[in-house]
């Protein structure tokens, strides 16, 4: 790796935005040797606790970044997870252990977003050639003559310019790099919101056999019902006609838990959060020497678990390119790769599979219910779709059709080991 320290001719790239997808993108260009400026705007590491599940194709790529044994020593494992009907209860039963040949991981680890940042921010404050800007505020970019970004900053001694080789937008949804490139976000809001609670009762003892992850099918209120190493979490949809302040409060939330499973005492709420869900992608991922990836590139229903793993993948496919780059390779064909197959994967998979499981739990039409149950079951009872089905949710799929960071004209069939950035 020494030939890459000298970086990119137009200086270090700067990342903006320091949640998980960004400190990704940030620890796998330091481990490739290209020095890397990570700007956030809060003072310090971003504690967001929404996403919670790491799949296998993830995790092959975080244990590149030596960090894969200490989330396995905090997070859980959950090899088996369950489709469920609020009424009927257990309707199909998916192994990822039908992974094992395939796959180190053959499970979902659960473990809250924010241990992945501390973790990763704890290894890049003394990591060499990288410098980390919190508190710091995007507020434009825009490109130099001759390549390379200036972006300016609001920080607390006042405006200043960061000049690199090139930025990446990892700044969330409503991405100040993705609105200051005039990039469309095309797609659409849910009609409902989401909330997202959490109790330290244990909803194993209060729902006997169900799984450590359940997707809970019901026409009028559906259910996600999760444990992490901290606690119970559940997920549900919140009426248009209820406020803010009505769904987030501490006794209708006791009430709804009471309402999935009656609990003497009550529950106890850890935390909680309503927030709107969207479908959106942006029209690209690529302007000139500026990339957007994670929620600034594409953001969906979290009913699969896949948003936060696809936004990873994006930062260590990205991270690859720029090291090549470093190297000589052509940067226009390895920046638009990257964008056209990162983006690719977001509409055909990420898009289409969170859509249908959102879809198939909260179906109406009583005919398509049953039918979508039927097909379920039926899958779950083949070990050969069923293992498609395990290798699709575990995004494996998506990574053994594409790759992740291939150069431009390989794929993983003509790839070897040794393109490993």
């Amino acid at each position: 790796m020494a030939a890459l320290q000298r970086g990119l001719k137009d200086g270090p790239v700067l990342v903006v935005g320091g949640g998980p997808v960004g400190m990704v993108a940030a620890a796998s260009l330091a481990r490739l040797g290209v020095p890397v400026v990570l700007i956030e705007a809060e003072d310090e590491p971003k504690t967001d606790w929404r996403a919670s599940t790491f799949h296998a194709a993830t995790l092959e790529l975080l244990d590149e970044l030596g960090v894969a044994e200490q989330m396995h020593a905090e997070g859980l494992r959950v090899p088996i997870y369950h489709f469920r009907d609020r009424a009927e209860g257990l309707v199909a039963a998916f192994d990822f252990s039908l992974l094992a040949d395939e796959t180190p991981y053959p499970y979902r680890l659960q473990l809250n977003q924010q241990h992945l940042v501390r973790m990763l921010h704890q290894r890049l404050r003394t990591t060499p050639g990288v410098e980390l800007r919190f508190g710091c505020r995007v507020t434009g970019l825009r490109a130099r003559p001759g390549g390379g970004v200036t972006v300016e900053l609001h920080t607390p001694d006042g405006p200043r310019e960061l000049t690199g080789s090139h930025a990446i937008g990892a700044d969330g949804a409503g991405s100040t790099v993705r609105n200051a490139l005039g990039v469309e976000f095309t797609g659409f809001t849910y009609p409902e919101r989401f909330l997202i609670a959490s109790t330290s009762v244990d909803l194993s003892q209060a729902l006997p056999g169900i799984a450590e992850v359940n997707y809970v099918a019901d026409p009028r209120e559906w259910l996600f019902l999760l444990r992490t190493p901290e606690s119970w979490r559940a997920v549900w949809p919140v009426p248009a006609g209820q406020s803010e302040e009505e769904a987030l409060a501490v006794e209708t939330l006791r009430r709804q838990f009471q309402g999935v499973a009656p609990w003497p005492g009550g529950y106890p709420i850890i935390d909680r959060q309503l927030y709107r869900v969207h479908q959106r992608v942006a029209e690209t991922f690529r302007v000139g020497d500026v990339t957007l990836i994670g929620d600034a590139a594409h953001i969906n229903s979290p009913m699969g678990g896949v948003g936060l793993n696809s936004g990873i993948h994006d930062a260590v496919d990205l991270a690859r390119r720029l090291a090549r780059i470093a190297e000589g390779a052509d940067a226009d064909a390895e920046l638009d790769t990257f964008a056209e197959r990162r983006r690719r994967i977001a509409v055909e998979y990420v898009r289409a599979d969170t859509q249908r499981n959102t879809d198939r739990l909260r179906e109406t039409d009583e005919a398509r219910r049953r039918a979508s149950h039927a097909e379920m079951r039926a899958i779950a009872a083949d070990p050969e779709r069923a293992r498609a089905h395990m290798r699709r949710a575990s995004l494996l799929e998506s990574v053994r059709r594409f790759g992740i960071g291939l150069p431009p004209g390989r794929t993983p069939e003509r790839a070897t080991s040794a393109s490993s950035h």
